[in-house]
């Protein structure tokens, strides 16, 4: 579940507001991404995979943590590592200073366009509603090609 904003990473560019497939979040005064529905959190770390400066720490637990938790302590999870060890851990980290990690080479990009306010649930009442769109890296590299449809139908016939 999403424990932490680090005010002093972030750059406040709304990459986490736009990822997050539950609006856990909302743009600050200041801009700052703020955790406004922490309980719809689904612990799926896709605003902490796709942080580019990892100043976002998802715990690895479905439920809050305790206040005095260690995973609310930014010093400590710094030191211990953690503030962009899933991004590591999935491989995206790789040469972050050359901007590659989920764009890598070999790569394609899919782009998720805003759905339109008929194709999707509005928001509650007195919330906000954000047109949600970003890009997603893919590759197809080791995967097999889809058979022709009705290929495996006339293999079985003629066996």
């Amino acid at each position: 579940m999403i424990e932490l904003v680090s005010a002093e990473r972030c750059i406040k560019c709304d990459v986490c507001i736009r990822v997050c497939p539950t609006n856990v979040f909302e743009r600050g005064d200041d801009r700052l991404p703020v955790i406004k529905r922490q309980e719809d959190c689904q612990t799926c770390f896709m605003c902490e995979a796709w942080c580019p400066t990892d100043a976002l720490f998802v715990a690895p637990q479905t439920t809050p943590v305790a206040t005095g938790s260690p995973y609310k302590d930014e010093l400590w999870l710094t030191e211990q590592g953690l503030l962009g060890s899933y991004r590591r851990e999935i491989g995206w980290d790789e040469g972050r200073s050359g901007r590659k990690g989920p764009e890598r080479e070999g790569m394609r990009t899919m782009t998720a366009k805003p759905l339109g306010l008929d194709h999707r649930r509005p928001a509650e009442a007195g919330q906000a509603q954000y047109d949600i769109g970003f890009s997603v890296a893919y590759s197809d590299e080791g995967e097999e090609a889809d058979e022709p449809a009705g290929a495996a139908e006339s293999t079985e016939r003629v066996a």
